[in-house]
């Protein structure tokens, strides 16, 4: 890439400090320098640009995106239409769609046919063009299953999902994952059955500690999908490292988060894209409503959490119809502004330095889990491309 010298901005560097005028200089895939305005030296022939009147700012760090499920409009589409192969073509070209979002990293727990440590592996050796990734290999669920019900089969595996039916086949299977290349392990805590409403606890905490201890044991941390207060205190206190959804939770379960450390990726994004357009995908009526309601009875608890030192986490949950890969990467932060009352460089600190524990924690077989912020600082001052715009959240970014 050469030198690219980016000059009259205003910097929101990512690690939550204040913006400030300031020029940036990037050399290949690192930035090299950053100082105040006329201080930054580069090449005779670097590129420069001019963002004057821009924010300057990290790519953002997307911790909850499916990239191999193109945007599917229903379970049964992508349960039993979705060949490995196909998924693997749609997803090179849809990777092009999340980069050109802004998304310079993104962490996706499951993938259609196990497929998603190829695609990292492609992009990390330049076959395809996306952002840096780390991945899970396929989600792990109880035969009672998750979100897709009676789609998910009794045994075995299709799609995304990966049937345990016994202790020793989570043991085996989460070994297998990350034989096969995994980042993460997934583990579908909650699922739906017919016969009762909402998401219930279909894993006993025996069963996630068996799952997270075998993962600790190989360096690979362990993600939860939650959405109950139930199941997120389950799998806190069996050791799960990030908590995705962690719906309705209550103080003693806030408390957890706290005592434990375990930060919380809450995708609030498709919820809120459902509340405001489930009408035109077939949600029922009344459905926006509860929808609605939902993130408004989650966001009180996730607001004591993030004050109480919980790390908050930007997830868009891209990969379906109603969250179109390239087009919603950001919302997560502006529902954080609107329902959480964080100030607008809160929020932003939430989608670019937090995130980075989604794509650091692991890497290089280290079992040691980092929740200083220390990934935190080094994946914000190394991008794949410099993303200048204006931000707009309805406030003013000035401290």
């Amino acid at each position: 890439m050469g030198e690219i010298l980016i000059t009259g901005g205003r910097l929101i560097d990512g690690t939550g400090a204040a913006p400030r005028p300031a020029d940036v200089l990037l050399r290949d895939d690192a930035i090299v320098g950053v100082g105040e305005p006329g201080t930054v030296t580069a090449a005779a022939d670097a590129a420069k640009v001019d963002a004057t009147g821009k924010t300057v700012m990290p790519g953002l760090i997307d911790a909850h995106l499916h990239c191999t499920f193109d945007d599917v409009q229903s379970n049964d589409e992508l349960f039993f239409h979705r060949e490995a192969a196909m998924s693997a073509l749609t997803t090179a070209q849809n990777l092009e769609k999340i980069l050109r979002a802004g998304v310079t990293s993104f962490m996706d727990p499951d993938t259609a046919w196990g497929i998603g440590p190829s695609v990292r592996d492609a992009i990390e050796c330049g076959v395809i063009n996306g952002p840096r990734m780390r991945t899970g290999y396929q989600a792990l669920l109880t035969a009672v299953g998750g979100t897709a019900g009676r789609l998910i089969p009794d045994e075995g595996r299709s799609g995304y999902a990966q049937v345990v039916n016994s202790t020793q086949e989570i043991v085996m299977w989460t070994r297998r994952h990350i034989k096969y290349g995994a980042d993460w392990i997934k583990i579908h805590a909650t699922g739906s059955i017919p016969t009762r409403k909402g998401e219930l606890l279909v894993w006993t905490e025996d069963e996630m500690k068996a799952c997270c201890d075998t993962a600790h044991d190989l360096g690979i941390p362990v993600t939860a999908h939650c959405r109950s207060d139930e199941s997120t205190a389950a799998a806190v206190r069996a050791g799960v490292d990030l908590i995705l959804h962690a719906s309705y939770i209550s103080e003693d379960t806030v408390q957890l988060l706290v005592d434990h450390g375990t930060p919380v990726c809450p995708t609030f994004t498709f919820l809120a894209n459902l509340a405001d357009y489930g009408a035109a995908v077939g949600a029922g009526i009344g459905q926006e409503d509860l929808f609605r309601g939902e993130i408004r009875a989650t966001a009180k608890m996730m607001r004591a959490a993030y004050d109480a030192g919980v790390p908050m986490l930007c997830g868009s949950e891209s990969g379906f119809s109603l969250t179109p890969y390239g087009h919603w990467h950001g919302r997560e932060m502006e529902v954080f502004v609107n329902e959480l009352g964080l100030t607008p460089l809160e929020a932003i600190t939430c989608g670019t330095k937090n995130g980075a524990f989604a794509v650091g924690a692991g890497q290089g077989g280290d079992a040691h889990i980092d929740r200083t912020g220390a990934d935190a600082q080094r994946n914000t001052t190394v991008l794949r491309q410099a993303l200048f715009s204006n931000v707009e959240f309805g406030h003013d970014l000035q401290p």
